[in-house]
């Protein structure tokens, strides 16, 4: 049977980042045909958050399921949105009662996608430990095949994490930082890795800002409010080789290019 394959789209950032996967999409599609996309939205309202519109906007262009992240709740009219039932993913790593689920899954051709959202706790407050809900909520799940976005700041914390879900879950995918990492790989029992996937977002910038607010910002210390970037958007990602039996990965690729139509 042969493999199927999963993309996954990083930080999309602002309306570059926006019309970046718009207009990529049809290309992911021809050149990689995959049976999943999935793509992290919580910096794709105005760089912070993510509003029910753009959500139903990137589903009514073929995204599967939505991750978020630190950024879940900024817009406040999102919150009933995450109680409707789409495939839109929080932390799960959060008190509870939160608005939402930390997992969704979805399903085509016979394979059934768990999708998973945590924080990381390095320099990110606020968050129960990820180490522990990915082992309780990983335990009771149906399928073999598990995507895990794990939004977190510390490389050490990703790297960690990969391993510890190494073998349980298809793919381990760190977000967050907007800079994507070199070190894609598949870990020994399975699971696809990178430290960082990136942003679909506006270059050049500063992960996404206006660069003369952030050089500003950092020459002065004075405060100032980040805004996008008016600058045209790429896009940042990766695909996955699955195994449709096992749900264990064999090959992870990078994808960074312009916006391609």
């Amino acid at each position: 049977m042969a493999p199927y394959r999963l993309v996954f789209l990083g930080d999309i950032v602002g309306r570059p980042g926006r019309d970046a996967v718009t207009a990529a999409l049809p290309w992911i599609r021809r050149e990689f045909d995959p049976l999943f996309v999935v793509a992290n939205a919580e910096n794709s309202a105005a760089g912070v958050g993510v509003t029910p519109e753009i959500a139903d906007a990137l589903y009514d262009q073929g995204v599967d399921a939505i991750t978020l992240g630190n950024h879940a709740f900024n817009k406040r009219e999102v919150y009933r949105y995450l109680e409707a039932g789409r495939p839109i993913v929080r932390p799960a790593n959060m008190a509870p009662g939160v608005p939402g689920k930390g997992i969704a899954t979805v399903e085509k051709d016979g394979v059934r996608l768990a999708v998973l959202n945590l924080c990381g706790r390095v320099f990110m407050d606020g968050y129960d430990d990820p180490f522990a809900a990915a082992d309780r909520i990983v335990a009771h799940l149906d399928t073999p095949h598990v995507l895990i976005d794990f939004h977190a700041e510390a490389t050490s914390e990703k790297v960690a994490f990969g391993y510890h879900m190494d073998g349980r879950a298809t793919a381990v995918l760190g977000t967050h930082t907007h800079v994507t990492t070199a070190d894609e790989t598949v870990l020994p029992e399975g699971t696809a890795y990178i430290t960082d996937v990136g942003m679909c977002g506006p270059v050049p910038s500063v992960i996404g800002v206006d660069k003369d607010i952030v050089l500003h910002r950092f020459r002065t210390s004075l405060p100032a409010r980040f805004e996008v970037a008016d600058e045209p958007g790429v896009i940042s990602g990766v695909v996955i080789d699955v195994d449709r039996v096992t749900g264990r990965a064999s090959a992870i690729q990078r994808i960074r290019t312009p916006a391609k139509s």
